[in-house]
C-alpha cells in the first residue's frame, strides 16, 4: 500500500512540476516536439518546442522549454551557449553583450528547474523560470542565434533537433 501511495504522490508531483514549467508558454502555442539531451551517459535536460501552429516554421514565433535533469551553474550554461555559437560559426559583434546579459538574468540551475525562452511578436526574447520573468534580450538577432543552437540544420545534435521540430 505504501508503494502505491508513493507512486500516486510522485505522479501528482510530476504533473505539478510540468504545470509550473509551462506556466509562461503562451496560451495560443501548441507543442511541436520534444527530446532529451544526453551527453555520454548523463541526462542533461528535456527540451520541448512550442509554436502557434504546433508545427516548426522558421518564420513563426517559437518557445523553447528546457527542463533540467541535473544541477548546472549559470556560468557553465553561458560558456556552453558561446561554444555552440562558435561551432555553428554564428558570428556577431554582440555576442559578448548578450552573454553578459544572460549572466545577469540566468540563475544557477538545480535538478528539476526549467528555463523557457519565449519569442515575442517583435522577435525579441523573454526568459522565464516557471511564471517568473527572469529578463529580456531585446534583439531579434539574439533570438535567432540562440534558437539556432537547437533548431539549425547544422546543430551538432541532429537526431534531437529532428525530434524537437517534429521530424522523427
Amino acid at each position: 500500500m505504501r508503494f502505491i501511495l508513493c507512486g500516486i504522490i510522485a505522479l501528482f508531483s510530476l504533473n505539478s512540476y510540468a504545470a509550473e514549467c509551462t506556466a509562461s508558454v503562451p496560451d495560443d502555442f501548441s507543442k511541436v516536439g520534444q527530446t532529451r539531451l544526453s551527453v555520454y551517459f548523463w541526462d542533461v535536460y528535456d527540451a520541448t518546442l512550442y509554436s502557434p501552429s504546433g508545427k516548426y516554421k522558421q518564420d513563426e514565433r517559437q518557445a523553447l522549454l528546457l527542463a533540467y535533469l541535473r544541477d548546472i551553474k549559470a556560468k557553465d550554461l553561458i560558456e556552453t551557449t558561446e561554444e555552440e555559437w562558435q561551432k555553428l560559426e554564428l558570428n556577431s559583434d554582440k555576442h559578448e553583450q548578450w552573454l553578459e546579459k544572460l549572466d545577469s538574468i540566468w540563475p544557477d540551475i538545480k535538478e528539476g528547474d526549467c528555463l523557457l525562452l519565449v519569442e515575442k511578436k517583435d522577435g525579441t526574447a523573454e526568459f522565464y523560470q516557471g511564471d517568473k520573468l527572469l529578463g529580456e534580450i531585446e534583439d531579434k538577432d539574439f533570438t535567432e542565434q540562440f534558437l539556432a543552437i537547437w533548431l539549425s540544420e547544422n546543430s551538432r545534435f541532429e537526431s534531437e533537433r529532428n525530434e524537437l521540430i517534429g521530424e522523427k
